[in-house]
């Protein structure tokens, strides 16, 4: 683990960075520091490799004093990943990657392998190999940096805000394809984010952090989200944290009720009343593709369902998944129905709000707080 005790940082100006910090990062667990612009969330970070020294405290790792040990020997047990990748503009990529066991002695072959292994985890096939950074995407620079960290399979992971440089549909790719590395290999990892929403997603516990570098609450996403332990908390973490907890309330069987479909090409059926005015389109797996409005003029000469045609909007809640998926497939359905599929994304029926309100209602959740 690591661990802080009473570890303060004072400039020579005066300034306080980080007052009087203690918390234990456990052992193969995502800690998060989370926190305003100023609250020290980055300065506690880079102070575990030394990159900046703490004034007065302790900061321990497996129960080792890190200020005992000499910096490179304690930053060879250390990935590192920041905003920007960091990456060597003239290095291949898969040189990049394979710079630290470079620089321990490894031998060539044996670390491009291991790098060239690393880059299939996190999501770039061999022919990202042999190009530059410059050639790469923001998002495909910060897979190449989580695979340079863990190129030399260190024990601890510091990651400040690496993900918060790229596009929200390239981010929440990388946080996913992040908690499935992270399932794998089971790193001790200290990650930085000003994102509370990243934060209750990806820690295994949170340390929000206050300006003037005070501890302000250490807790699991859930119990932060049900208990803030004062206003600044309950403020930072924000008025919808009721309904963020919902995304923990999972296992939940939902009343999925037949939807009648038409698959894409299928003529579509207008004026029955059984059908009344949303129709949802499925492909030829049963997967959902969108749904028709059917007051909607024609398209097409003979009328079919194309892609062209559907209204994308609603999220698919996974039966069985979080209330928060199930209850959001319902507000952003523009049928008034959320589509419930299985594991595979295969249509297992519909679900109205009034049934996963009383599921909420029932289980003592309740959206506009934490818990009623």
């Amino acid at each position: 683990m690591i661990r802080f005790d009473n570890v303060t940082k004072r400039y020579p100006d005066g300034t306080v960075a980080v007052d009087g910090l203690t918390l234990e990062a456990p052992t193969g667990q995502i800690t998060v520091f989370v926190g305003p612009s100023g609250c020290g969330k980055t300065t506690s970070l880079r102070m575990i490799n030394r990159m900046i020294e703490p004034t007065s405290g302790r900061i321990s790792i497996f129960g080792e004093n890190a200020a005992a040990l000499p910096a490179h020997e304690l930053r060879r047990k250390i990935g590192y990943v920041i905003q920007h990748a960091g990456l060597f503009p003239h290095r291949t990529i898969i040189d990049n990657v394979a710079t630290v066991p470079y620089l321990l002695g490894q031998d060539k072959k044996q670390a491009r392998a291991r790098a060239a292994e690393l880059l299939e985890r996190v999501g770039l096939p061999n022919h990202f190999a042999n190009r530059y950074p410059g050639q790469l995407s923001g998002g495909q620079q910060q897979r190449v940096g989580v695979a340079r960290a863990l190129a030399a399979d260190p024990p601890v992971m510091l990651m400040d805000e690496p993900f918060s440089a790229v596009d929200p549909v390239v981010r929440e790719q990388l946080q996913d394809q992040f908690l499935q590395l992270q399932a794998d290999l089971g790193k001790t990892i200290v990650f930085v984010t000003h994102d509370i929403d990243e934060a209750i997603k990806l820690g295994d516990q949170i340390a929000v952090m206050a300006v003037g570098g005070h501890l302000a609450q250490l807790a699991s996403p859930i119990e932060l989200l049900a208990r803030p332990v004062n206003a600044f908390v309950a403020g930072f973490v924000g008025r919808d944290r009721g309904y963020r907890a919902l995304g923990f309330a999972e296992g939940e069987v939902l009343p999925s009720h037949g939807e009648p479909t038409v698959t894409v090409g299928e003529k579509i059926p207008r004026g029955d009343p059984a059908y009344g005015d949303w129709l949802l389109v499925v492909d030829d797996a049963d997967a959902p593709q969108g749904w028709l409005h059917l007051t909607d003029p024609p398209r097409t000469a003979d009328d079919v369902a194309d892609q062209e045609s559907l209204y994308r909007g609603g999220t698919l809640a996974v039966q069985g998944g979080s209330l928060r998926a199930a209850l959001d497939a319902c507000l952003s359905s523009p049928s008034g129905r959320g589509v419930v599929v299985d594991e595979t994304g295969r249509l297992q029926g519909t679900v109205k709000l009034d049934e996963v309100t009383r599921i909420i209602q029932a289980r003592g959740l309740d959206p506009e707080g934490a818990r009623s």
